[in-house]
């Protein structure tokens, strides 16, 4: 059996769904949400490890809330593979937010699923450490976090 799938991993090969979500989620800020509708379909399923949203309208109103609370967030996407329908990409996440580590910048990395039809994405998983991002820069509960780290690596 001869495999058929073409891998993309610059973008000058990649699909312009590829290239477009890239510079849409590199420039995304809470003032530009609506530039989303440059990528995803109006049915747009998008899961993280806390949520789950179906729909366009769902998921703005999701973005629109998350950026309401953050002081900054900047994404830094570094690397992606995939084919013409489906993509995995890695990113960088830069944030602050008020509430977390006295308002200091957090950094995770992550990593995201995607899936396109006619050039929009239907599909959207992002894979990160919840524990990173929110719980380990809750001041008591992250100090606990980072003992218990520390005593299971030793």
């Amino acid at each position: 059996m001869t495999d058929t799938t073409t891998n993309i991993s610059s973008d000058k090969e990649s699909p312009p769904w590829l290239i477009q979500f890239k510079e849409v989620y590199e420039n995304l800020t809470k003032h530009n949400l609506e530039s989303l509708g440059l990528i995803y379909d109006d049915n747009i399923c998008f899961e993280d490890p806390i949520h789950k949203v179906v729909g366009y309208a769902d998921v703005i109103a999701y973005f629109d809330d998350v950026y309401s609370n953050v002081a900054s967030c900047k994404f830094e996407i570094y690397h992606f593979i995939g084919t013409p329908t489906e993509a995995a990409v890695y990113w960088n996440m830069h944030f602050q937010h008020p509430k977390l580590k006295s308002g200091e910048k957090i950094s995770i990395m992550g990593h995201s699923h995607l899936k396109a039809t006619d050039n929009k994405i239907i599909y959207h998983r992002d894979y990160y450490d919840l524990g990173e991002m929110l719980y380990e820069n809750i001041a008591v509960l992250g100090n606990l976090i980072k003992f218990l780290k520390k005593r299971t690596h030793q």
